[in-house]
């Protein structure tokens, strides 16, 4: 947790002072009206998200720091809601939808709103993240937290928001799920860098999860650079996993520049020569960013290519080359397919070099017909020639699938969109569908004759 910049500091400190000073405060305080509070809110709790969006997308790391300010008395509660919800997300959660270590900021945050004198209007806007943050948590740490209250109106109204409902995992999924998205387009992870090897053990997956979220919503990110590169520069850390996927993270997704090419690229060499199995450990971890969905293309595998030396023999090598004819020709060019079939005749199908190869294609498949207007189906009938190559190629049932998902998903978009029967489109894309969804295995011809019925109308009753 970073001491906050005094530039934020400072604007919070001005923030907290017009609070003090506002008139509808100093009413507020003496009637006590919902009204006036809800008035105080529109005044003063923009410019607090303004501020709290600026340290979130330059300074991530002091974003805890920033919210702490925020539990003091002369901001009057102010913003505490939202920042509970942010509180609840960031917290890292195990495959089971569990807490993977204690939430303390949810809990220091919850406990400052129910300490506030302002708890019967903030109330009105917390119960689904803390029916959330609970769900998530232990019931020991629950119980502990609820020991913590005093007041038993507000003990009974945090009671109130735990449910035996969520013991299940599938329950609990489904509403981590929904209540994310609410949050979807909004950043607000932070992470602690370690600084020994104890603490990187016990806390990297937490700084992993902070790492790849900001790297797919994209932005700035060199406020956290100088502590990527201390990372890799310390010695206690080199030679672990937890290194390794540093490397991986930090040569994938941030601009190198000047000293820092030949640093990263020392480091890279330096592991690769003396971690047992990097390169497959390497193309693993490399294989999971690709199935993230995080946004990556050839510019990703471009700027690991020019700094991994391809002299040496090792299944990273074979990868990087053979990325840098999909990228370098494109993959529709006919030396591309010969290349590509060359490579996995010497490879086994089910290598990770290989699976991160069907992830480079995979990639510009789904971008490309995601980004197909309706109009444009006929320039999908002519690459879905292309896609027929590969699925030849590879001849693996997961990226046939892939390519399924992602054509059902236009052929759904063509159907809504052309639905005169009569019309040439419709009969082209029935026509198409009829032949090429059949030959590949996506739809049987049963399938077909029932996408394609004509659906009677109910005759109405006298």
């Amino acid at each position: 947790m970073q001491t906050l910049s005094e530039q934020y500091q400072t604007r919070l400190d001005e923030i907290a002072s017009q609070i003090q000073a506002a008139p509808v405060l100093a009413q507020y305080l003496e009637e006590e009206e919902d009204e006036l509070y809800n008035e105080l809110r529109q005044e003063f709790e923009p410019a607090i998200s303004e501020l709290h969006h600026q340290v979130a997308s330059a300074a991530p790391l002091q974003l805890v720091t920033f919210e702490k300010a925020l539990l003091a008395d002369t901001f009057e509660g102010l913003y505490l809601p939202r920042v509970l919800g942010y509180s609840v997300l960031r917290g890292e959660i195990t495959d089971q939808y569990r807490y993977v270590r204690p939430n303390d900021h949810f809990k220091d945050i919850l406990l400052a709103i129910c300490n506030s004198p302002h708890f019967d209007q903030l109330k009105k806007r917390i119960g689904q993240s803390i029916q959330v943050g609970f769900a998530l948590s232990s019931d020991i740490w629950i119980t502990n937290l609820m020991g913590q209250v005093e007041n038993k109106r507000i003990r009974f109204f945090l009671q109130q928001q735990k449910s035996d409902r969520f013991r299940d995992t599938k329950d609990r999924e489904e509403l981590h799920q929904r209540y994310a998205k609410q949050f979807r387009n909004e950043l607000y992870f932070s992470a602690d860098f370690p600084a020994t090897a104890g603490e990187m053990k016990a806390n990297f997956s937490a700084l992993r999860q902070f790492l790849l979220k900001r790297f797919e919503v994209g932005g700035d990110n060199s406020s956290f650079k100088a502590k990527i590169r201390e990372f890799l520069n310390n010695t206690a850390f080199q030679g672990h996993e937890e290194y390794l996927e540093m490397l991986a993270m930090y040569g994938n997704f941030m601009i190198l520049q000047g000293d820092e090419v030949k640093e990263y690229a020392d480091h890279f060499a330096r592991e690769r020569k003396k971690f047992p199995e990097f390169d497959t450990r390497y193309l693993t971890f490399l294989l999971s960013l690709y199935q993230a969905k995080l946004g990556m293309d050839a510019s990703n595998d471009e700027r690991m290519s020019a700094v991994v030396d391809k002299s040496v023999k090792d299944k990273i090598s074979d990868f990087y080359r053979i990325a840098d004819k999909v990228h370098g020709y494109g993959y529709v060019h006919a030396d591309t397919i010969e290349a590509v079939q060359e490579f996995y005749n010497a490879h086994e199908g089910l290598s990770v070099e290989s699976s991160c190869l069907r992830q480079v294609v995979l990639i510009y498949f789904e971008r490309l017909i995601n980004g197909l207007t309706e109009r444009e189906y006929l320039d999908y009938f002519e690459l879905n020639k292309i896609f027929g190559v590969y699925m030849k190629i590879f001849g693996n049932q997961q990226f046939n699938q892939s390519v399924e998902k992602v054509s059902m998903k236009y052929i759904d978009k063509l159907m809504k969109r052309f639905t005169d029967k009569r019309a040439k489109d419709y009969q082209d894309v029935k026509k198409f569908i009829s032949t090429q969804f059949v030959e590949f295995g996506f739809l049987r011809e049963k399938e077909v004759v029932e996408m394609f019925k004509t659906r009677r109308k109910k005759r109405k009753e006298d």
